[in-house]
C-alpha cells in the first residue's frame, strides 16, 4: 500500500504580525480564535502574542500560569538573548505550566491549538511555545449507561480520551502499561490511543493493530464504530468481531488477558481486540461475585441467547409442520387460539416481531420523559387489541414477548442486536421447511462462526479449533474460583501466560470457637 504524501510544513516567520495574520487567515477569522498581543516585563524589548481557541482551554490556567507570569516576571538582561534564545528562557523560567514544548511550523501550531493548547509567539523568534492548558466544559465521570452492574466499580468512560486513559491507569498502576497516541482523520485529527501491557500482550497483535490504524484514510472519526469497521477482520458478517465497552475495569481485565484496547477521543466506547464469541456472554460482574452464582448466571445467558434466536422459529415449525410433537391438550389449546386468525404462523410471527422492533426503536428515539411510557403502553395495548381482534393468537404474543425478554439478558448490546437480525432468517426457514430448515440454518450459522477471525484469532476458540491446554475451557461456560485460575483465559502467543504459580487453595485456619 502506497503511503500518503506528507504535507509540506510552513516554518514560523520572525515577524510576529506575519505569524498571527497567517493563523487568523487560516482559521477564517473564527470568533472563537483569541489572539492577545501584549508586552511583558519578562521581555520588555519584544512584543509577544498569546493565541488559543476559546472553549478548548482552561481560562483560569491561562490567566494564572501563563499570562500572569509573562506579564509580571522580569528576566535578567543576559537571558533575554536574541531570536530563539528568548523562547528557551520563557519555557525554562517563566511559563508555569507542566507540559511546554517548542513548535517550529504553522501547521503544527494550529493543530496543537485545536487540541486545547495555547501558543506563545515573540517578535523576532522562529520558535513558538505550546503550553498544555486543556480544559473547557466536559462531561464528568458517571455511572456507565449501557453496561451496568450491581457489584463492582460504578464509573464509566467519558468523551475525553485523557480522562479515559487515567481511569485505566488508576486500576493498572504499572509502568508496563504502554499507551501510544495516533492522529486519524484528515479534518478531525482525532486522537486514538492504543493500550496494552508490555510483557503480556502478543507483540504480533500489537503491531497488527498499529498497521491497521495507520492504513485508515478518512476525513473524520466521530465514534469508535468508524474505527471498528476499518480494522475488523471480516466485513460481511452480522457477528461483532471486536468487543466494545464503556467500563474501565473491563478494559483493565482485557489488558491483563493479553488483549489490546483502542480508545477514541470524543466517545465513551472503547474497542478491545482480539475477542471471541464467548467473550460477549461474560460480564464484569461475573468476576466480582461468587463463582457458583456467576456460573449459574452465565449459563442463563447462553440459554437465553438460544431462546432469542430459535424460539419463534421452533414455534412456527411445530405449529405448522410438526403438530404431532405437541401433547394433545396443548395442541387443542393452540388450535382454539388460532381459530379465526387469518394469517399462517410465519406471517403472524413476522408481523409481531416487526411490531415489537418498531416499538423498541420508537422507545429509544422518543423524548426520554415519555419514551418508556409510550413503549410499554403501546406494547400492552397493541398486543391485547391484536388478540381480541383475531389478528394474532395469544400463544404468538407470549412467544414474541418471552423472546424479546431473553434478548435483553445479553450483557453486550451488539451481540443482542445480531440475534434480532438472524432470528428472522430462522423464522423464514422454519416456515418453509420446518425443523429441517432450522437445522440447515443452525449448521450454516455454526460454519460461518467457525470461519470468522478476530485479528487472526479463531472466533470460536477454544471450541473450534479445539484446544485443551492451559485450562482455556475453565472460563467459557462456567467461572471457576479465582484461586484455581492459573493461566490467562485466552489462547494467544503471550509472553507471560500465567496469572499465578499454582492452583492450590490457600489453607483455611480452623478455629475451635473458644476465645484465646
Amino acid at each position: 500500500m502506497s503511503q500518503p504524501k506528507k504535507q509540506k510544513l510552513t516554518s514560523l516567520s520572525p515577524s510576529l504580525q506575519a505569524n498571527t495574520h497567517a493563523i487568523h487567515t487560516k482559521f477564517g477569522g473564527s470568533c472563537d480564535l483569541v489572539i492577545r498581543s501584549f508586552r511583558s516585563d519578562a521581555a520588555p524589548k519584544r512584543k509577544l502574542a498569546l493565541l488559543y481557541i476559546d472553549g478548548l482551554v482552561n481560562a483560569d490556567l491561562i490567566n494564572n500560569s501563563v499570562l500572569a507570569p509573562l506579564m509580571s516576571l522580569q528576566l535578567p538582561s543576559y537571558m533575554e538573548g536574541k531570536g530563539d534564545l528568548l523562547m528557551e528562557s520563557l519555557r525554562s523560567c517563566v511559563v508555569a505550566v507542566g507540559a511546554v514544548r517548542d513548535v517550529v511550523s504553522l501547521e503544527e501550531a494550529m493543530q496543537c491549538m485545536t487540541d486545547g493548547l495555547c501558543l506563545i509567539l515573540a517578535e523576532g523568534s522562529t520558535v513558538g511555545l505550546m503550553a498544555d492548558v486543556n480544559g473547557g466544559n466536559q462531561r464528568a465521570v458517571s455511572i456507565p449507561q449501557t453496561q451496568t452492574v450491581i457489584r463492582g466499580p460504578q464509573h464509566g468512560l467519558v468523551e475525553d480520551i485523557h480522562t479515559n486513559i487515567s481511569l485505566v491507569r488508576r486500576i493498572i498502576r504499572s509502568p508496563e502499561l504502554h499507551v501510544q497516541m495516533h492522529k486519524i482523520g484528515k479534518q478531525s485529527h482525532s486522537n486514538v490511543a492504543v493500550m496494552y501491557l508490555h510483557g503480556i500482550a502478543d507483540e504480533g497483535i500489537v503491531k497488527e493493530v498499529y498497521r491497521r490504524l495507520a492504513a485508515i484514510d478518512i476525513d473524520a472519526i466521530l465514534e469508535s464504530g468508524y474505527i471498528e469497521e476499518f480494522i475488523q477482520d471480516e466485513t460481511f458478517t452480522m457477528f461483532p468481531t471486536l468487543l466494545n465497552t464503556e467500563r474501565p475495569d473491563t478494559i483493565s481485565a482485557s489488558l491483563l488477558e493479553g488483549k489490546v484496547a483502542v480508545l477514541i477521543d470524543g466517545t465513551p466506547m472503547a474497542l478491545i481486540a482480539p475477542t471471541t464469541f464467548f467473550s460477549f456472554f461474560q460480564s464484569a460482574e461475573d468476576y466480582y461475585q461468587r463463582y457458583d452464582i456467576a456460573s449459574f448466571v452465565r449459563m442463563i445467558r447462553y440459554v437465553a441467547y438460544v431462546v432469542s434466536v430459535l424460539f419463534p422459529a421452533l414455534y412456527i415449525a411445530v405449529t405448522t409442520y410438526h403438530q404431532e410433537m405437541l401433547p394433545t391438550t396443548l395442541l387443542i389449546s393452540l388450535a382454539a387460539q388460532r381459530e379465526g386468525v387469518p394469517f399462517p404462523g410465519l406471517v403472524e410471527a413476522l408481523l409481531m416481531e416487526m411490531t415489537f422492533e418498531v416499538l423498541r426503536e420508537a422507545g429509544l428515539r422518543m423524548p426520554r420523559a415519555i419514551g418508556p411510557a409510550i413503549s410499554i403502553v403501546g406494547a400492552l395495548v397493541l398486543g391485547q387489541s391484536a388478540v381480541q381482534a383475531g389478528i394474532v393468537s395469544a400463544g404468538m404474543v407470549i412467544v414474541v414477548s418471552f423472546t424479546a425478554i431473553s434478548n435483553f439478558v445479553m450483557p453486550e448490546f451488539n451481540m443482542a442486536a445480531t440475534s434480532r437480525i438472524i432470528r428472522f432468517g430462522f423464522m423464514i426457514m422454519a416456515g418453509m421447511l420446518g425443523f429441517f430448515g432450522i437445522f440447515i440454518s443452525v449448521m450454516f450459522t455454526l460454519v460461518h462462526l467457525a470461519s470468522l477471525r478476530s485479528f487472526g484469532v479463531p472466533y470460536m476458540s477454544p471450541m473450534a479449533p479445539g484446544s485443551t491446554g492451559k485450562g482455556l475451557w475453565r472460563d467459557i461456560f462456567v467461572r471457576i474460583p479465582w484461586w484455581a485460575i492459573v493461566f490467562r483465559s485466552f489462547d494467544l502467543n503471550l509472553r507471560n501466560p500465567r496469572r499465578k504459580r499454582n492452583a492450590k487453595k490457600p489453607p483455611a485456619q480452623r478455629h475451635s470457637g473458644k476465645p484465646k
